[in-house]
């Protein structure tokens, strides 16, 4: 036997019907200020069965079963019944899947937002905190290589690999579309991959009130696939900020070739200050070069990966046949891979991105491959006044150097024509995904679960009715 002290915080609630005895906890907590009172200002409402539960300011909320034996005088004699241990510890219940299906897509935000940061400012703050915490009494580290004029000589040839990997996806796309249709909208940036597009009414361009969101279909090229991302070329990456009003006689090139040239990669056409000595800081922002006269002569290195180069369009020869075209799909996914996620050279791309900052612009696609961006007040999207057309750079993530154009999957390339009614039953992949898949190129896992194949689509629009 139990007896409960007269004077206990207690909650009794008291049922005939077996759910209530599995309230959740956050039922009891809405409760608890208007039904916690001692025992002796509690009505028993059943003489059958009760369900206690114990509630506290500082202790979470427990659910014990009792059998009612005896009531009078004041005092309520229980037999208390203690559920196992297993039952009585809150635990979280949190469902997981080794293979993901039906992934989101990553999302859109409207030239009227801004994008978040990838790091929020509070986490940013709380580290450098911690850091500045750790680092006191102990000696200051040295500058890394970047911040100094040098370069990385471990990353070099990764970032060989990775502008290789462009020059060949973008010479193997130019192959491709040639057995592959791919359509581009004329009045907007929306692409479909098949020999007739899509007919959902998407259309956002010039005139699309007038033909109600229906798409001007006609043969699309490589910068309707790969988005053209460009950046200014800076000669020292260590220099002053470009003004505004050298904004249109500094030549640009694509952000990723610029990153690929700061990190070591010797172009002709793009010269670039290399310094064989660190700088000498004088301040904060300030630094002079270091005296190399009595260095010898810098001797001409023959890099150990030689560089592709981009050929015409009209040079290219399509695959002959469906072995070919496979082959050529494989290879042209496998580029896509290496440059994005640099999968063979242990995410090389994303090192490059670490070591070398690359800022975007919060407000639009601007990108500028440097330490700090640029002067230029070319911003132009909304309220783009008020802050004088300058831009608010913040960290890039691999999406704003190289975004991935996603376009509808068309299910079974026999029947490449999509239906308006069944718009939510289909998947989407990015283009260049997408036209190897159709090229005879395996789907790879990582783009599985935004394709949608796990899912049936239905023949008509009442089975689509009836799908929950």
């Amino acid at each position: 036997m139990a007896t409960v002290p007269p004077l206990q915080p207690l909650i009794f609630i008291f049922s005939l019907y077996p759910q209530f005895h599995r309230w959740p906890e956050q039922k009891a907590n809405k409760l608890r200020p208007q039904l916690i009172a001692p025992v002796h200002h509690v009505l028993l409402l059943s003489h059958f069965q009760a369900m206690v539960v114990a509630a506290s300011v500082n202790s979470p909320v427990q659910f014990f079963r009792f059998h009612i034996l005896q009531y009078g005088g004041g005092k309520l004699q229980l037999k208390l019944r203690i559920p196992s241990k297993s039952l009585s510890q809150p635990r979280d219940f949190v469902i997981r899947c080794n293979n993901p299906q039906n992934a989101d897509l990553p999302k859109y935000y409207s030239k009227k937002e801004k994008k978040p940061f990838p790091i929020p400012i509070v986490e940013l703050r709380r580290a450098a905190r911690a850091r500045l915490k750790n680092r006191k009494g102990q000696p200051k580290r040295p500058v890394p290589p970047p911040k100094t004029g040098l370069v990385i000589k471990s990353l070099v040839p990764l970032a060989y690999k990775v502008l290789n990997a462009r020059v060949l996806l973008v010479n193997n796309l130019k192959k491709l579309i040639k057995g592959v249709p791919v359509n581009a909208c004329k009045w907007c940036n929306l692409i479909h991959v098949g020999p007739v597009g899509h007919p959902f009414k998407s259309c956002k361009g010039q005139g699309s009130s007038l033909r109600r969101g229906i798409h001007a279909w006609t043969n699309a090229v490589v910068e309707d696939i790969l988005v053209p991302i460009e950046a200014y070329h800076l000669y020292d990456r260590l220099g002053k900020r470009i003004p505004h009003e050298e904004r249109f006689s500094i030549p640009r090139i694509p952000a990723l070739v610029e990153l690929c040239v700061q990190a070591g990669v010797d172009l002709p056409e793009c010269p670039t200050k290399r310094r064989r000595k660190r700088v000498i800081r004088i301040g904060k922002n300030e630094f002079v070069d270091a005296d190399e006269s009595e260095l010898p002569d810098p001797e001409p290195d023959a890099p150990e990966t030689p560089l592709l180069t981009e050929l015409p369009m009209e040079s290219l020869v399509p695959p002959s046949n469906a072995e070919e075209m496979a082959l050529l799909a494989e290879e042209t996914l496998q580029a896509w891979e290496e440059m994005r996620q640099g999968a063979k050279a242990k995410r090389a791309l994303r090192r490059l991105m670490r070591m070398y900052p690359v800022r975007v612009c919060g407000y639009c696609p601007e990108v500028h491959v440097g330490p700090s961006g640029h002067k230029a007040q070319n911003c132009g999207v909304h309220k783009h006044q008020q802050r004088n057309g300058q831009h608010g750079w913040q960290s890039t993530v691999l999406d704003d150097l190289i975004p991935p154009r996603y376009v509808w999957h068309v299910p079974d390339v026999n029947e490449p024509m999509l239906h308006q009614e069944l718009r939510n039953f289909y998947g989407q992949a990015p283009a260049v995904v997408e036209i190897c898949v159709q090229g005879g190129a395996a789907i790879p896992e990582l783009y599985k679960p935004t394709m949608r194949l796990d899912v049936g689509i239905p023949t008509n629009v009442k089975e689509a009715e009836m799908a929950i």
